[in-house]
């Protein structure tokens, strides 16, 4: 049953793709390898957990609610759901690039992908004109957008009109901002991804990925994908992220307020010379951010005056976490150029403005007054 209800409404399954029998609020974990059947001939729709399994399928079904797309699949995590979509293309494939992706995006395209006859190239698709990029053989965009780290916005609904004209794929990464902030099959994207590790699972206690569609025909391809290959997340992983999606939009709405508020205190420091949030009116992509999302989002990236002070910040930290990923309710403080990025070319982290004297914070959703003042604290040692 589709039920026409608010987005924070669907974040607590209302809109259910699987009936448990003993209607549990909770939805079960079917923590189980295979289904018996009763009789042959006759199926439950549920045969072996790789290719199917009721936890999944309900927190596919949601997932899918939340981006307003026609089919989700779960992955076991986001790097598998990349490497899914990666399989949709044939050697000879060409496909473009954004300049400023997630490190491990890039490792997969040019470690793996490349050595399978994938051709790429890249772009900095926020500002540049990608038709001059496209070619007879090109299948695809890929982008972020806010990318990581560098923040960069991407006009989607621009872009996928272009996109959509010369019969190519427009894949858009919306970790970020997740489906509470920004939609991008609404402005015209043939596939999300996420990274379900992140805001929409939202506590650092498992790992998934999803991949959005509302075309059957890619659809069906990841379906193939992850019952060949395996990819498959699990029953206990995918009620984890079930119970995680209950909170999202309180979450989101939290650490969004939180993160305006260490910017504008970012600002105001002699210590930081550059502070890229896209909430900020200064920033480029802050229209199209307006127009194309519900709101900015919780990550910031800013540059202090130098790598020594950014060792110091790293080395001293004590309410943040000073880790990779995101996403969780917890402040994180990340050092891209040796975690997040460290698989990404000099050349291209030298291009993009990756140095060592660059840091990312994922804001959580503790007490801001608290949070600002562990940066003032960490800042005057």
């Amino acid at each position: 049953m589709k039920w026409d209800v608010s987005f924070e409404t669907k974040c607590q399954g209302m809109d259910l793709g699987i009936q448990d029998q003993y209607h549990a609020i909770s939805f079960p974990i079917y923590q189980t390898a295979t289904f018996s059947r009763s009789r042959l001939g006759e199926e439950s729709g549920f045969d072996y957990t790789r290719q199917t399994n009721p936890t999944r399928s309900q927190l596919e079904s949601v997932v899918a609610g939340l981006e307003n797309a026609e089919e989700a699949v779960a992955f076991s995590s986001g790097m598998a759901a990349v490497s899914a979509v990666m399989h949709l293309f044939a050697p000879g494939d060409h496909v473009i690039m954004d300049m400023d992706l997630y490190g491990g995006s890039v490792r997969l395209f040019n470690q793996v992908c490349k050595k399978y006859g994938i051709e790429f190239s890249t772009a900095d698709c926020s500002s540049e004109d990608i038709s001059a990029y496209i070619r007879e053989n090109t299948k695809a965009v890929y982008l972020e957008t806010p990318t990581n780290p560098m923040m960069h916005v991407t006009d989607i609904e621009k872009l996928a009109e272009l996109t959509r004209s010369r019969g190519v794929l427009l894949i858009v990464d919306n970790t970020f901002l997740s489906p509470y902030f920004q939609n991008p099959l609404d402005l015209g994207a043939d596939i999300v991804i996420h990274s379900g590790t992140k805001y929409i699972a939202g506590h650092h206690d498992t790992i998934g990925g999803f991949v959005m569609t509302n075309d059957r025909d890619i659809a069906d391809k990841l379906r193939l994908n992850v019952t060949t290959i395996g990819a498959c997340l699990s029953p206990f992983d995918s009620w984890l992220i079930l119970r995680g999606i209950r909170t999202l939009a309180v979450r989101m709405d939290r650490a969004e307020s939180n993160a305006i508020r260490i910017a504008e205190h970012l600002k105001q420091s002699p210590h930081v010379k550059k502070v890229i949030y896209p909430g900020l009116k200064e920033h480029p992509g802050y229209d199209i951010m307006k127009k194309q999302a519900r709101g900015f989002g919780a990550m910031i990236t800013f540059e202090v005056e130098s790598r020594e002070f950014a060792e110091k910040i790293l080395n001293n930290v004590q309410l943040f976490y000073f880790a990779e990923s995101l996403g969780g309710t917890e402040t994180l403080i990340t050092y891209p150029i040796t975690q997040t990025h460290a698989a990404v070319p000099k050349e291209l982290l030298e291009k993009n403005g990756i140095n060592d004297s660059l840091l990312r914070l994922s804001v959580g959703i503790e007490g801001v007054e608290d949070l600002i003042g562990e940066l003032d604290r960490v800042f005057s040692i």
